[in-house]
């Protein structure tokens, strides 16, 4: 199945970043079709119908997340754009803010319009310089040409938008721990109920979305939600883009409609195998999704599908791995990962991952004992559901996928006090 090219259609474009080379390809169209003759309320059904669904991870659909915001509500406002994007494995927004910063822009718009809102805060991952850059310069360019501010457009309708830089944080990337940050506070996942839309920022009514997903919504609005619903699923519309990194012959950026198969994705767009090696495993979205073993990737890209087989399209970072990845290695830089990013609110958290990098530390270093593997998935199945936010789900469910479905490799650490595929690549490699 070919590549769709709707966000991505200008990456390539010189000087897609500036507001011309938008406005040439039908940049800010969108928006003036919305403030010209459509009611907030046919926005979010028009958003609701095209089937968009959150591509930051959750995958909730977008236009029923907007409707939640209270219309009477006497209270400011917001929105707010997770462009945080701290998902190992995840690279896709990036692009997007570098390549097409007036496109998101758009969308933001657009959501303001929908929910009420006239301020917008775009959460920006602290080490993504470049991207900032980016996004000053077009937010300007915006500004200066009466896009943002007062009377946008001439049509009635204010709208300032501001970046707020984050420090690094993974947590920050849940969507409570962002907006505690954005007040200012230690990114703490907020107990939910009550959610965003009705006590978001500053005790607001706020919509919290992904850069990906707003990035998506202009072009719905000027083609039409059949059009958007059509290129997906039953109840995933449209397309996304995938973050492909790891053992293929052409890591990038695919944008694909939600039917497309893994299998496609890496033997089609991505080229196949590096060195003409097999495929032995991939995880589909992202560092916190199960992990999939070759013979499973005749499954479709999108949330349902990949749910039905027990892992998550998540925020579509897609990591390959041949028959050379030793699955302990793999899976032991994951848990030193969520170690290091637990926040430590939640006790099943803060001491699981403590656990689990202990465990894997210490049948890496040739010490481990028979029950350390029962235990790995017994202490993650533990942490599952029992904390604040997601971050402990997304730290149980790798280690318990990667002890079921390679259990033999982590058996061999226990048993042999080492890595036999480690030193059969090497010396094959020599």
């Amino acid at each position: 199945m070919p590549q769709v090219k709707i966000i991505t259609q200008l990456f390539g474009v010189e000087d897609s970043h500036r507001l011309p080379v938008y406005e040439r390809h039908g940049g800010y169209q969108a928006i003036r079709k919305v403030l010209s003759g459509m009611s907030p309320e046919a926005v979010i059904e028009e958003v609701k119908k095209s089937r968009l669904r959150g591509l930051g991870g959750a995958g909730f659909p977008t236009g029923l997340k907007w409707s939640f915001v209270p219309k009477d509500s006497q209270r400011p406002k917001y929105v707010v754009v997770n462009a945080d994007e701290g998902e190992p494995g995840t690279f896709k927004d990036r692009y997007i803010m570098m390549n097409v910063p007036h496109n998101l822009l758009e969308g933001i718009m657009i959501a303001a319009y929908a929910i009420g809102a006239h301020t917008a805060y775009i959460y920006l991952r602290g080490e993504y310089v470049h991207p900032r850059r980016r996004l000053e310069q077009a937010i300007a360019e915006a500004y200066a040409k009466g896009y943002l501010g007062e009377n946008i457009f001439g049509l009635g309708y204010k709208l300032d938008v501001y970046i707020h830089v984050g420090a690094g944080a993974y947590i920050c990337g849940e969507e409570t721990a962002l907006l505690e940050s954005l007040e200012g506070k230690k990114g703490w996942p907020r107990l939910k109920p009550p959610f965003p839309a009705t006590v978001g920022a500053f005790g607001c009514p706020t919509v919290v979305n992904n850069v990906e997903t707003l990035s998506y919504v202009p072009h719905i609005i000027q083609r039409g939600a059949e059009w958007f619903a059509s290129l997906g699923t039953e109840r995933s519309g449209g397309a996304r883009i995938l973050s492909v990194s790891g053992h293929v012959r052409r890591p990038g950026i695919y944008e694909v409609t939600m039917s497309t198969t893994l299998r496609e994705v890496i033997y089609e767009h991505a080229g196949g195998i590096r060195e003409g090696r097999a495929l032995k495993a991939v995880i589909p979205g992202g560092s916190s999704s199960p992990v999939l073993r070759a013979e499973e990737v005749d499954v479709a890209c999108c949330f349902d599908a990949l749910a039905s087989i027990g892992s998550m399209a998540g925020s579509g970072g897609v990591i390959v791995m041949d028959e050379t990845t030793c699955m302990f290695d793999a899976l032991h830089n994951i848990v030193q990962f969520y170690a290091h990013e637990s926040c430590g609110q939640c006790t099943p958290c803060r001491v699981g991952t403590g656990w689990l990098k202990r465990i894997m530390d210490r049948i890496g270093e040739g010490r481990g004992v028979p029950e350390d593997v029962d235990n790995l998935r017994a202490i993650a199945a533990d942490m599952l559901g029992r904390t604040i936010c997601p971050l402990g789900d997304a730290a149980a469910m790798p280690v318990m996928s990667f002890v079921d479905k390679f259990r033999e490799e982590f058996e061999q650490h226990v048993r042999e006090g080492r890595c036999s595929l480690r030193q059969t690549v090497r010396e094959a490699v020599s």
